[in-house]
């Protein structure tokens, strides 16, 4: 089926399947200190690596929102060819990409007659949008049309789910998930919070570990529960620079779901700047958001 797939570029997705099927990236910026930096596809490993010893070294980073224009700039050549477009936005309840992609589409279609473009919501972010890129990519070589792909996406968003671990309190807080009594309280008590992705694609803290150990048993007690090997197979573990923690986290899957293929990303910059270094999220298909 001649249609894009694009997603913007906070997706975590194996890059190698990305590029076989043609994946698209909408850019988004992002400051690292008073330098601006627009990224227009995910980061190499080391590229990534020396973005959080950075932040590790407490340098500032933050992230500006794409605009309608922006998102008119890169949809208006398929748009004059007359191809459609499959959009996966980051979640609406923690950025507003979703709301200005849409936005877009209305400015084009003023302009534009049959403009084809269909925005579906992710409720959202990292490596779910990289489950949910996998399986449009799969959908378009099954001959579904975009619009038929797109209810297919918007039916499954939420059998995506998320498990994940923070390190550094102070980017919750700067972020408003946690105040700063919890953050400091937190950090000196050594408190890892477990965190998921709610029904409304919102961050909602729903448990609290002492240690790393504590907080990667309670991750893989979570999935679990709730992993479905019918709706699929494929996890990412989406890391911020804490390889060798993924990799352990993996083995342990492995150990008890031979049948899982496991993917490790390094987290994109643009999710990195609000949940920091040594942070690591497990994200499945499966039941109970």
């Amino acid at each position: 089926m001649n249609y894009y797939i694009y997603a913007d570029v906070s997706i975590d997705i194996d890059m190698e399947f990305a590029r076989e099927n043609d994946i698209r990236y909408v850019p988004m910026v992002y400051m690292l200190g008073e330098e601006a930096f627009n990224c227009t596809e995910p980061e190499s490993d080391e590229a990534m690596h020396n973005y959080y010893e950075k932040l590790r070294r407490k340098v500032p980073t933050k992230t500006s929102q794409i605009t309608p224009n922006n998102y008119v700039e890169i949809f208006e050549p398929a748009v004059r060819e007359g191809i459609p477009i499959l959009y996966l936005a980051l979640s609406s309840g923690l950025s507003d990409t979703y709301s200005s992609a849409r936005m877009a589409v209305q400015l084009l279609s003023e302009e534009y007659d049959n403009v084809c473009i269909e925005v579906v919501d992710s409720y959202g972010a990292t490596g779910g949008m990289g489950l949910l890129a996998e399986a449009a990519a799969e959908n378009r070589k099954k001959g579904m049309s975009v619009s038929e792909n797109a209810d297919w996406l918007r039916a499954h968003s939420r059998n995506i789910l998320y498990w994940f671990k923070v390190e550094d309190l102070m980017y919750l807080m700067r972020g408003g998930r946690v105040s700063a009594t919890t953050a400091i309280v937190g950090t000196a008590l050594n408190i890892k919070p477990i965190l998921t992705v709610n029904h409304e694609g919102k961050l909602d803290t729903i448990d609290k570990k002492r240690g790393n150990k504590l907080a990667v048993k309670n991750l893989i007690e979570r999935f679990d529960a709730s992993y479905d090997p019918k709706l699929g197979t494929t996890a990412y573990i989406c890391c911020s620079d804490c390889i060798p923690e993924a990799e352990k986290l993996r083995d342990m899957l492995l150990e008890k779901h031979p049948e899982l293929t496991v993917r490790i990303t390094m987290l994109s910059p643009i999710i990195g700047a609000h949940t920091g270094p040594d942070m690591f999220a497990l994200i499945h298909w499966g039941n109970g958001r």
